[in-house]
């Protein structure tokens, strides 16, 4: 048999072909193959025929490779693992043919079968094992590489510091730049985050690609540890996503905090939302655990909040000096506000607040004389101001109590 090592190689070649689709459908790694089996086979018949134990058995050099090629182009390990039993069985029925014909004591030939049956199932255990440990080796590598170019890509599109050739980078990130885009920010505090963050965060943007209804796999970079930037991809403007991202994060009792931005076409509406979405966070950062755990680029006043949100000793001295008392952190004075602050936006209607609030409209209009009493006047004059407070006070909380004057 080791003078018909090609021809061996070459059944053995087929063979796998014909009962492993996945090999034979990657195309970079055919020619490869070939190589890879003759060098294992030699390998098993010089052992055999030299009685080398499996302990000093080395995965060939040609099999090495094409363990590290189909690793790279995303074959399943599983597909490699069954092509080595495969090859094995293969391998058995040549060597069985071979004891058939051979000059053999009836006692001697079932003696060689056994030795032979047993050294093969050695042989395969150590070649697997070195095959699993190169595999993993080299998918840990080229997904690191990978990220890393992509991640790269990401950012030099949202620099915008030169132009964006958008098939190429469209390939290089692998996501469909010319679409919608929906961009999220999604993070763990801090502190109580434990385990694998990152790759909680990435399944995370992968299950709500579902009921936020994207069109395609979303595109997921990390920024640190305990953070990351994602995309969804939209063939066209879906104006439901947003609620399916709220009720998909509503429903995970261990779900991270979510800032959205609005959905937008193409390069420049893919950096556009990232940009919103990065003002939500920087909101909801403001407002501490106290916040929602979702904050989107689209909810009433989170615009304005967030470019006040740089100015933040004088606005919330400022905020104090509008509403008074009002301001005060107490939950009687936070409800006042709220009521105040539908009351006004829905166009100082009382049956409009109250069915918004799912209060009686008598209801309402106590809590708004409340409000009015305690700010300690009325609200005709500086109606604006008010409601920009208001606004200040509900993104970001009442501000420190005003010290005591002598």
């Amino acid at each position: 048999m080791n003078e018909q090592v090609t021809d061996i190689s070459a059944s053995i070649h087929r063979g796998l072909e014909e009962e492993i689709a996945e090999l034979r459908a990657d195309v970079h790694t055919v020619d490869l193959l070939g190589a890879s089996v003759q060098g294992n086979v030699d390998t098993v018949l010089h052992a055999l025929r030299h009685d080398i134990p499996a302990a000093r058995i080395h995965l060939p050099a040609a099999a090495s490779e094409y363990t590290r090629r189909l690793a790279q182009h995303g074959v399943p390990l599983n597909a490699l693992v069954r092509a080595y039993h495969v090859g094995q069985r293969l391998a058995t029925e040549r060597f069985f043919a071979e004891l058939a014909v051979a000059d053999l004591a009836p006692a001697d030939r079932f003696l060689v079968a056994r030795t032979i049956a047993t050294r093969l199932f050695g042989y395969l255990d150590r070649m697997i094992q070195q095959v699993v440990a190169v595999y993993e080796g080299e998918r840990e590598q080229w997904l690191e590489t990978r990220n890393s170019v992509r991640a790269l890509g990401v950012r030099e599109i949202l620099e915008g510091k030169s132009a964006v050739d958008v098939d190429a980078t469209t390939e290089k990130i692998r996501y469909p730049l010319r679409w919608h885009h929906l961009a999220l920010i999604v993070w763990y505090p801090d502190s109580g985050t434990h385990g694998d963050a990152l790759g909680r965060l990435q399944r995370f943007v992968r299950g709500s690609a579902e009921p936020a209804r994207a069109d395609a796999t979303p595109l997921f970079v990390a920024d640190d540890q305990l953070s990351g930037w994602a995309w969804l991809p939209y063939r066209s403007a879906r104006p439901d996503a947003i609620a399916g991202l709220r009720g998909f994060t509503a429903a995970l009792s261990d779900a991270p905090r979510v800032a959205i931005g609005a959905m937008a076409p193409g390069v420049a509406g893919f950096r556009r939302s990232h940009r919103l979405a990065r003002s939500a966070r920087s909101v909801a950062l403001a407002r501490g655990d106290a916040g929602d755990r979702v904050v989107a680029a689209d909810d009433p006043g989170l615009p304005v909040a967030a470019l006040l949100g740089g100015h933040g000793t004088e606005v919330r001295e400022w905020v104090g000096e509008v509403l008074g008392d009002l301001a005060s952190d107490t939950g009687n004075d936070a409800r006042l506000r709220e009521t105040l602050q539908v009351f006004l936006r829905t166009g100082s209607s009382y049956k409009a607040a109250a069915e918004e609030l799912d209060l009686h409209a008598n209801s309402v209009k106590y809590r708004v004389g409340r409000a009015i009493s305690r700010r300690g006047r009325p609200i005709a004059d500086d109606r604006l101001d008010v409601e920009l407070a208001l606004l200040i006070c509900h993104w970001y909380g009442p501000p420190d109590p005003r010290p005591e004057t002598a």
